[in-house]
């Protein structure tokens, strides 16, 4: 498995999911406030369902196709959300951004901190030279974090996927490494 790499951010560190974030993780994505225009978490959320994520999300960094970071307090240690690069496709070096906060998070600028540490990892010690990032449409807050981390709209995936019975359109985002280098 290849080395566990802590970020850190001003008021966050970013370490590597462990099993002994499952209880903090079930706890948060078990609210629909939450998962209500994410994508991929389930509600209700499973029992047994953080256990199983984490030991996928280690296994894709064990395989160098994903790293999936648990954000805490730098003080105190307090769980805040996670941030996931996901799908790494190393013959095209570019992977898929994802995030997510506990709500009692939102609106303290940390999702910026976590998306602008990711994204600096992504493109130097990874080598990547795009990250995409999708967002339901009816999300914006989610299009704001990433146009502060440099991110740029790409366009509109109309009725891209299905929640709460509803087709969703999705946005989708991009960041490339040399507009990252330059501070685009």
């Amino acid at each position: 498995m290849p080395s566990a790499v802590v970020l850190e951010t001003p008021r966050l560190r970013l370490r590597p999911v462990a099993l002994a974030d499952a209880a903090a993780i079930a706890a948060v994505a078990s609210r629909r406030a939450v998962v209500d225009a994410l994508i991929s978490i389930p509600h209700p959320y499973p029992p047994g369902e953080a256990e199983r994520s984490i030991a996928a999300r280690r296994a894709e960094r064990a395989a160098g196709t994903g790293e999936t970071y648990t954000a805490v307090e730098r003080d105190g240690g307090a769980f805040c959300g996670q941030i996931e690069i996901r799908d790494i496709d190393r013959d095209h070096r570019q992977a898929e951004l994802s995030f997510w906060l506990a709500p009692e998070r939102w609106g303290q600028g940390l999702m910026t901190e976590m998306v602008r540490a990711v994204t600096a990892r992504a493109f130097g010690d990874l080598g990547l030279n795009r990250l995409y990032a999708h967002h339901m449409t009816r999300n914006p807050a989610s299009g704001r974090v990433l146009a502060k981390a440099g991110f740029r709209h790409e366009g509109t995936l109309r009725q891209r996927v299905w929640r709460w019975g509803v087709a969703e359109d999705v946005e989708l985002w991009g960041a490339l490494a040399d507009e990252h280098a330059h501070g685009a």
